[in-house]
C-alpha cells in the first residue's frame, strides 16, 4: 500500500497561492464600502471646501478666485454669535439628555428585569415616527392654544395663555425631546456590561450607594457617557428643523445660517464656509471625544 504524503514544496505553494489571493479578498470586500464614501461622503467635503474658499460679485454670481473674505466675515461679523448660541444650545441639551437619561438608562439595565425589553421599546418605537410630525405635534402641544396651556387655564393656574413657543427655552426641550433616546441606548449598553459582583463586592467592603456610584458605576459607564454625548451634541449644533419650527426668526443656529446663505441668499461660498467651520469643529470635538474616551466610547457608537 503506497501512502501519499504532500511535500513541503507543495505545502509552500498552497501557502504562497493563498497569500497571494488574499489582498484581492479584501479589494472585493471593501471597494463598495469604499466607493460609497468616496463619492457621498468625501466627494461633497471637497467640493464644499473647494467653493468656500471662493467668493460671491456683486450682483451673486460666483466668482472662482481665490479669497478669505467668507472666513473673516464669520470671525468679525455676527456670525460668531451664531456659533456661540448654537454651542450653548449642545452644551445645555447634552447636559439635559445626560441627567435624564443616565437614571433612566440605569433603572433599566439594574431593575429592568424581564421587562427590558419592553422598556427598551418604549425608547425606541418614538423614534420610527417621522422626525417632522413629532416637532409638529411639540408644536402642538407647546402653542398658544396647546395642550399645556389649555391644561393650565383649564384649572385655574393661569389666566391668559404662556408664551412657549419661539423662545431658547423651548428649542432646547424640542432638542433634549429629539435626541434624548440617543443619550439612553449608549448609557445602558455600558451599564449593562456592568459586573455585579464588583458593586456587590463594594458592599461587603463597606461602600455606601453614593461612594459606590461615584468609584465604580460611573466610571465604568464612562464609554458609554461619552458615546452617548457624541451622538447627542454633534447632530444637536447641526440641527436646523428644531430651531426652524419651535423657535422661528428669533433662535438662530449655525444650521439655519448654512440652510438660509444656500437657499434664501443663493450665496454658496458663505455657506460652504460655514459649513467647513461647522464641520472642523465638530470634527475637533469628535476627535477629542473619542481620544478621552477610548476603545470603549467607539465600541458604544457603533
Amino acid at each position: 500500500m503506497e501512502v501519499s504524503e504532500s511535500t513541503p514544496s507543495s505545502q509552500s505553494t498552497t501557502v504562497v497561492k493563498h497569500k497571494k489571493g488574499f489582498p484581492v479578498e479584501v479589494f472585493l470586500y471593501i471597494s463598495p464600502i469604499t466607493i460609497l464614501l468616496i463619492v457621498f461622503v468625501f466627494a461633497p467635503l471637497v467640493i464644499i471646501l473647494f467653493f468656500s474658499f471662493l467668493k460671491t460679485g456683486l450682483f451673486g454670481e460666483i466668482v472662482y478666485e481665490f479669497s478669505l473674505e467668507n472666513f473673516k466675515e464669520m470671525i468679525s461679523g455676527g456670525t460668531s454669535q451664531v456659533f456661540l448660541t448654537s454651542f450653548y444650545l449642545g452644551v445645555q441639551t447634552n447636559i439635559a439628555c445626560l441627567l435624564l437619561g443616565y437614571p433612566i438608562a440605569y433603572f433599566i439595565a439594574r431593575y429592568g428585569g424581564k421587562w427590558k425589553v419592553f422598556l427598551i421599546s418604549l425608547i425606541i418605537i418614538p423614534s420610527w415616527v417621522a422626525y417632522l410630525i413629532r416637532l409638529y405635534a411639540f408644536k402642538t402641544i407647546a402653542g398658544t392654544n396647546g395642550l399645556i396651556n389649555n391644561f393650565l387655564m383649564d384649572w385655574g393656574i393661569i389666566d391668559e395663555p404662556i408664551q412657549m413657543l419661539y423662545t431658547s427655552g423651548v428649542v432646547m426641550v424640542g432638542l433634549v425631546y429629539t435626541w434624548l433616546p440617543f443619550m439612553i441606548l449608549p448609557l445602558h449598553a455600558s451599564l449593562e456590561g456592568l459586573e455585579p459582583a464588583l458593586l456587590e463586592a463594594a458592599t461587603d467592603l463597606g461602600a455606601h450607594p453614593i461612594r459606590r456610584f461615584f468609584r465604580i458605576t460611573l466610571p465604568l459607564s464612562r464609554g458609554g457617557l461619552i458615546a452617548g454625548s457624541i451622538l447627542v451634541f454633534i447632530p444637536t449644533m447641526g440641527d436646523w428643523l428644531v430651531p426652524a419650527l419651535l423657535g422661528g426668526s428669533k433662535v438662530m443656529m449655525i444650521g439655519n445660517l448654512v440652510a438660509h446663505q444656500f437657499t434664501v441668499a443663493g450665496n454658496i461660498p458663505a455657506g460652504s464656509s460655514l459649513a467647513v467651520m461647522l464641520a472642523a469643529t465638530l470634527i475637533l470635538i469628535l476627535y477629542l471625544a473619542i481620544k478621552w474616551g477610548g476603545k470603549e466610547a467607539m465600541e458604544n457608537i457603533v
